[in-house]
């Protein structure tokens, strides 16, 4: 493996994660605001999409701090995108904003899954290992925040790949750290990969096989 210096492979994770917040961020906003949340709740259901898979994740891994704890700065900006979204989304909004949300959102996604199958692997976590921790990262703050809306979590309904692009997306990581790829192209692929095969699912309505089962 090439991997580049720790200084520099912190900086593109911090740059990564920063990326991904955002757009997960984004999407706790949205369903806030259509369950007419009060202030609060706009503020904790948008806190749990964006930080609530890498807290997880971290907590998991024995990580200390927190990563929105050792960047505190994200903290002002989510209460910040909470307020401007309060003060200026309004209903009519909401269906345009849901359509364009599945972009970032797939975006989120791999950016998610790349940075912490690459936290885990740093750690020394064994490949699969890494791998569920990338999914981990990247599905369940948004499962987190389908539960406090009183909704079964979109990631295990709605039948489009989402935790299964995760999955791959590691294993690309994994795969291209063993072949000597530096880190840095390592977690670009992996968050390519990952946001593409959403992104697929998305444009050709892809679903994955579901449940029925029948009466004996």
């Amino acid at each position: 493996m090439n991997p580049a210096s720790p200084a520099n492979l912190t900086h593109v994770l911090t740059a990564i994660e920063a990326a991904a917040t955002i757009a997960f961020a984004l999407s706790g906003l949205l369903e806030a605001a259509r369950k007419r949340l009060d202030a609060v709740g706009v503020c904790i259901v948008a806190g749990l999409a964006a930080f609530g898979g890498g807290t997880l994740r971290d907590v998991l891994l024995d990580r200390r701090p927190f990563f929105w704890v050792e960047h505190a700065g994200w903290l002002w900006v989510l209460l910040g995108l909470c307020a401007l979204a309060m003060l200026f989304m309004r209903a009519r909004h909401f269906a345009p904003t849901a359509r364009a949300m599945q972009w970032p959102d797939a975006a989120g996604l791999g950016l998610f899954t790349a940075s912490g199958t690459q936290i885990a692997l740093h750690a020394g976590s064994p490949a699969i290992v890494a791998v569920l921790m990338g999914v981990v990262t990247a599905v369940f703050g948004g499962v987190l925040r389908d539960i406090v809306c009183n909704e079964i979590p979109r990631a295990f309904s709605d039948h489009r790949p989402y935790a299964i692009c995760a999955f791959a997306g590691g294993w690309v990581l994994v795969g291209a750290q063993a072949l000597g790829a530096s880190d840095a192209v390592g977690l670009v692929c992996a968050a390519v990969v990952a946001a593409a095969l959403r992104a697929l699912a998305l444009l050709t309505g892809f679903t994955l096989p579901r449940w029925s089962p029948k009466d004996d």
